[in-house]
């Protein structure tokens, strides 16, 4: 089996371009593209200069404990077509250099030791090690600069 790179669940983004709160029980912020370097979180591609997207809150685990990191991302305003599944890392992460990937066990902790800005290159080799381990469940990766959650990645 082989590391899945998975962007955010259609549901969440349904719920998000519908209205609903995000992260800190705001409501998104709407705001039009430049066209420059709005990633969407759900597509897995670039929000086109003159379209509406959502700025958020987003906290990808299922409840609050000391490790649900919660941090900014985008999203298109209107549905969008989810990004497929793919052990090849999406086309839109290829622009940066290197990535934070960070290992997290089954209780959604993280699992100390995982985490390292990973060369984009080698981002796959390093989720199939880290994959590979009994104490983790998933990876997320995330900015190197600033945190914004990028993906999860588990084993297909």
């Amino acid at each position: 089996m082989k590391p899945l790179f998975k962007a955010i669940p259609t549901e969440t983004a349904r719920a998000l371009q519908a209205g609903a709160a995000d992260a800190y029980g705001l409501p998104p912020e709407r705001r039009i593209s430049d066209g420059d370097r709005v990633p969407c979180r759900h597509c897995l591609r670039d929000v086109a200069a003159g379209d509406a997207y959502l700025i958020l809150a987003y906290r990808p685990f299922p409840a609050l404990q000391p490790y649900a990191e919660t941090g900014p991302i985008f999203l298109h305003a209107e549905a969008c077509a989810r990004a497929e599944e793919s052990d090849l890392l999406p086309e839109l992460f290829g622009r940066t250099s290197d990535y934070l990937v960070r290992g997290y066990g089954a209780d959604d902790r993280i699992v100390y030791g995982t985490g390292a800005v990973v060369p984009t290159p080698a981002i796959a080799d390093r989720a199939a090690e880290l994959l590979a381990r009994d104490d983790v469940a998933y990876l997320h990766m995330r900015s190197a600069k600033n945190n914004c959650h990028q993906c999860r990645i588990e084993l297909g």
